[in-house]
């Protein structure tokens, strides 16, 4: 009753900030959608939520978005095995889990590393060395060069060499 309360809490945040209601929903009877652009993700949810399917968000959309846009849990969700709060990747699938489901694993992606085109600035300084004026340097970079296409394309950032990549490469991904 209390993971209830706190989903539905998190959800009216998300709707109160904007960020719950996909940007577009897409059948998935006609082919495959586009590729994403700009500031919007594809996610496909399923699981125990009340309508399951392909959503489009914003890009720094989080898994309570996600659901939100799913029209929320079903009553027998098992909220305890999903971390809300979690920002999403493009292509991501969300597994919602029914309680008592031994089965189910709603995990994180199993490439936990940070997107160079989707990561904000907060989160590009949790990267070792990477401060507020450098982590402003790669949006600048990705905003006027149409985002990254190696991790190497670091390295035309000003202020990124090879020591200081070499000590954070391994977490990031494009």
């Amino acid at each position: 009753m209390l993971a209830l309360v706190v989903l539905s809490a998190a959800v009216g945040l998300g709707i109160l900030r904007g960020q719950s209601a996909p940007t577009e929903s897409v059948s998935l009877g006609t082919g495959a959608p586009a590729p994403s652009v700009g500031g919007e993700l594809y996610v496909h949810v399923l699981g125990a939520v009340a309508s399951p399917g392909l959503y489009v968000l914003r890009l720094d959309a989080r898994l309570v978005d996600a659901i939100a846009a799913a029209g929320g849990t079903t009553d027998d969700a098992d909220l305890g095995a999903v971390n809300l709060a979690r920002t999403l990747s493009d292509g991501e699938q969300i597994l919602v889990p029914v309680r008592g489901d031994a089965g189910a694993v709603a995990a994180a992606p199993a490439d936990a590393r940070i997107d160079l085109n989707a990561a904000d600035q907060a989160v590009l300084e949790s990267l070792p060395r990477i401060g507020p004026a450098l982590a402003q340097r790669i949006i600048a970079w990705r905003g006027e060069n149409g985002g990254f296409r190696s991790v190497d394309d670091l390295l035309a950032v000003p202020g990124i060499g090879e020591k200081l990549l070499a000590g954070f490469r391994d977490a990031v991904r494009v």
